[in-house]
């Protein structure tokens, strides 16, 4: 499968465990009027707010599962959009939205020049025809350093090209959000560019998982056997090696482009519940390593709906 598939279902599979159903418990509790300790992770609205505010009423339809998809799929009110072609702007809904939105104030905001990372954004964002850099060294380079040492060299290349095309007329948050929906591969194919990036996001996503120190070896095999057996021997090593990763935040901002710092926060933020001491380091860690400021944290809270705790 492609890495935007597999982010797909790792992003719903994680958000469940790790974040959604600690929200959940906790929303349940207030509205029930039950007392307890009030913990970090309120929800203030947000991408959160409105898997609670519009699909947990006694006689909401599907299961949570379901509600997830269309909420981080941007089609729980219908206003969002599969794909906008070749005039796209972006996503108009759900998690691949609020990428896409972040990444768009990114290009409008770099002065980098062309190719290499320097298209990158342009690629990411949509309004313009997404083409790869092709399958020289340069998109090599690239390409393992967004998925990490532990798939450096012809494994990254292998990972990244895998069920890709060398351009289409999609946003990255336009793919997401189809393969989190479908949970399958997207209608459209993505450009190895936008699997690589979809690899980092993984890789974000797995650390911020593992920052409370709970995610044991039974973990490690469920997350596995949520990915079906789509998986190939690659991809597996793939995910393994995220999970064996020793968390470091600090490592993970070393290969963050430049462009794509809030979009890497807002989906490590997402794997979390910030329940824990550790889980609160981690994010202030991380915001340091990749040089986010105040304000740009709190907005990336505000949008997903999850309290700021290093506030």
């Amino acid at each position: 499968m492609s890495l935007m598939k597999t982010l797909g279902r790792v992003a719903a599979g994680v958000i469940l465990a790790k974040g959604i159903g600690a929200a959940m418990q906790q929303h349940q509790q207030h509205q029930q009027g039950q007392p307890g300790q009030v913990t970090r992770n309120r929800s203030q609205g947000g991408l959160l707010g409105e898997l609670f505010g519009n699909n947990t009423r006694p006689g909401a339809g599907g299961g949570l599962g379901d509600m997830l998809g269309q909420v981080l799929g941007g089609r729980s009110t219908g206003q969002g959009t599969r794909y906008g072609g070749p005039h796209s702007q972006g996503a108009s809904g759900g998690l691949g939205g609020l990428l896409d939105g972040l990444t768009s104030r990114a290009r409008t905001g770099s002065s980098s020049g062309g190719g290499g990372l320097g298209d990158l954004l342009g690629q990411l964002g949509g309004g313009t025809k997404t083409r790869s850099a092709g399958a020289g060294g340069g998109l090599g380079d690239l390409l393992g350093g967004l998925l990490g040492g532990a798939a450096a060299g012809g494994l990254a290349g292998s990972l990244a090209k895998k069920d890709s095309q060398p351009t289409n007329d999609a946003s990255f948050g336009e793919l997401f959000n189809d393969a989190v929906v479908k949970q399958d591969e997207p209608e459209i194919a993505p450009t190895p560019e936008q699997n690589a990036v979809a690899g980092l996001m993984l890789r974000a996503m797995i650390q911020a998982a593992k920052s409370d120190g709970t995610v044991d070896e039974a973990e490690k095999q469920r997350l596995l056997g949520k990915l079906g057996d789509d998986l190939d021997d690659e991809e597996r090593q793939f995910i393994r090696a995220q999970m064996a990763a020793p968390v470091d935040p600090e490592a993970l901002a070393r290969d963050v482009p430049a462009g794509l710092e809030s979009q890497v926060y807002l989906m490590s933020l997402l794997a979390i519940d910030l329940d824990h001491d550790d889980e609160v380091r981690y994010l202030g860690r991380l915001a340091q390593a990749l040089k986010l400021d105040r304000p740009a944290i709190d907005e990336i809270h505000s949008q997903v709906g999850v309290a700021n705790p290093n506030s």
